[in-house]
């Protein structure tokens, strides 16, 4: 058990040599590890460069919480509800209703030109009922829509059940967080915490981002993407009313001099067919953003760039015209470009919220925070107290009850430490101030390993046993003990990883990692540095 094959003691050098490189760099200045533009630079060419992330409550940055609009979500169902409608009634052989089917208080209104039609109306759109779908993919008993006879014998109700609308604000939160992720993720911050907060509200906090604003313009906007055509010959109001035929729509536009244009209400393509998107510049050498689409949304945009050509149409970004260009010639390949005076930055976020797909409700801020880099400081400069403290006290303790081998332990306990730091930085893991405290209880829970062989050592030795064989002995019966309570906590620790969230997930990391260097440096180094002792000094006698 003592003895180390030459091979064992240089893979233990080298794991402690590569733990030093990591963790090197966190108190290197970044002047001299860094040139301006973020590279490595001298020996850090070839030399590990990268330092521990920061969180939010060390770092500073921006603290956000969105509102999901449910009220938005709730219309744009009520109005494909009137759509269906109208066109459940309209098959053959049709049902004839006095006008179209009007949205009136949360409620579609039907109104029947001929009552005897009433039957076979609310048999048609009963069709149009579904149960509804839960959040694993099954159905439960609940419909989705309640449809009753009105007042008289020619008015027909339809409305959405509130459980369906509670599946479907679940279902709105759910999409909006995974879509907010992904663009977060895309500005390159590392481990934001992202997490819904109460019914329809949606936390977020971006470490290392001084400007609030920059992420509700990236997260705030839906970023809902489609392309018209557009109607010419329209009389237009300056309040943007007017008189439009049926399947026409007037949206406000941000080209100059055309504050409104009138476009075809049926989207050519939309966003949802787009395959990528990014940053470009046009032929004027202006910022702009590149698309292109999918195989169908190709051959739709080529089909009507070639039936439409000397017409306009209309790029629509979130109901508003972005650009509105002339097809000269059929576009057939797929992609192109779309201009809008955008800035580098402007052009590279819309590029971003594009790829990563359009949020299926409006988010409106209705809190807003930064978290200052000086408030961070303190917090690391108060952890790093807490941990010189807490490390300060362990040696005095072990050399008090150990003597010697209290010194052994300090040592195994300065290499756990030293690997902690150095995993972190390697793995790029993000540091909070609950991972502070993990490291904190990682120092506890090295010592307390050596605690459990050293006191299993003195017993053997106090049981007759020579030096040699008592640290044998105490090594091998205390094993399973150690495995015991590290595997256990690691269990815990795997648990609070999956299924926390921010600075949980934090202190989850660093306790993880620091079960796992524990029982390294605690069975294997400080074991290293006892076989070396005793073959060095040759002991007779143990005292301790």
């Amino acid at each position: 058990m003592l003895y180390f094959a030459p091979w064992k003691t240089t893979v233990v050098t080298l794991v402690i040599l590569i733990g030093l490189l990591f963790t090197l760099p966190n108190f290197v200045p970044e002047s001299v590890r860094l040139d301006a533009n973020g590279e490595p630079k001298g020996v850090f060419t070839v030399l590990p460069h990268k330092t521990i992330n920061l969180g939010l409550d060390l770092r500073g940055g921006s603290h956000l919480v969105f509102q999901v609009d449910m009220e938005e979500v709730r219309q744009e169902r009520l109005e494909n509800l009137q759509d269906d409608a109208r066109s459940a009634l309209r098959e053959d052989p049709p049902i004839l209703i006095a006008g179209s089917p009007a949205v009136v208080e949360g409620q579609v209104i039907v109104r029947l030109s001929r009552p005897e039609d009433m039957d076979r109306a609310l048999e048609r759109l009963e069709e149009l009922n579904e149960p509804i779908t839960t959040a694993t993919g099954g159905q439960g008993m609940t419909q989705t829509l309640t449809i009753n006879q009105g007042d008289d014998d020619r008015t027909i109700r339809l409305g959405i059940t509130e459980a369906a609308l509670d599946a479907v604000r679940q279902r709105t939160v759910t999409q909006s967080i995974e879509v907010i992720r992904r663009r977060v993720d895309s500005t390159g911050t590392t481990e934001p915490n992202i997490a819904r907060q109460g019914e329809d509200r949606v936390l977020v906090q971006v470490p290392g981002e001084s400007d609030p604003q920059r992420i509700i313009d990236l997260v705030g906007t839906t970023a809902r993407l489609t392309f018209h055509m557009v109607e010419e010959g329209i009389t237009i109001n300056p309040d943007g009313t007017g008189r439009t035929p049926p399947g026409v729509m007037i949206l406000p536009s941000e080209r100059s001099g055309e504050p409104y244009l009138a476009v075809q209400r049926r989207a050519l393509v939309t966003g949802e067919q787009l395959v990528n998107a990014g940053q470009a510049f046009d032929q004027n050498g202006q910022p702009a953003v590149s698309f292109r689409f999918n195989t169908s949304g190709a051959r739709s945009f080529a089909e009507a760039t070639t039936q439409n050509r000397g017409r306009r149409f209309a790029i629509v970004l979130d109901d508003t015209i972005i650009s509105a260009p002339v097809i000269r010639s059929a576009i057939t390949g797929g992609s192109g470009i779309i201009e809008g005076g955008f800035t580098l930055q402007s052009a590279t976020d819309l590029s971003n919220m594009l790829n990563a797909g359009a949020l299926p409700a409006r988010l409106t801020p209705v809190e807003q925070r930064t978290v200052t880099a000086s408030l961070g400081a303190d917090s690391v400069a108060r952890g790093e107290t807490a941990v010189l403290i807490g490390f300060g006290l362990v040696i005095v303790f072990m050399a008090l009850a150990y003597g010697f081998f209290g010194i052994v332990s300090t040592m195994a306990l300065l290499a756990n430490i030293l690997l902690l730091l150095g995993a972190l930085s390697g793995l790029q893991a993000t540091l909070t101030l609950p991972g502070i405290a993990g490291i904190v209880l990682t120092i506890g829970m090295a010592v307390d390993a050596n605690v459990l062989i050293f006191e299993r050592v003195r017993e053997e030795y106090r049981l007759g046993r020579t030096v040699t064989t008592a640290f044998e002995a105490g090594y091998s019966r205390a094993l399973s003990a150690i495995l015991d309570a590290n595997i256990t906590t690691l269990i815990a620790a795997s648990v609070l990883y999956m299924l926390g969230a921010g600075p949980v997930r934090g202190f989850a990391v660093t306790l993880g990692i620091g079960i796992l260097t524990s029982v390294f440096t605690a069975f294997v180094f400080s074991r290293l540095l006892i076989s070396t002792w005793l073959r060095v000094a040759r002991p007779k006698s143990l005292a301790m």
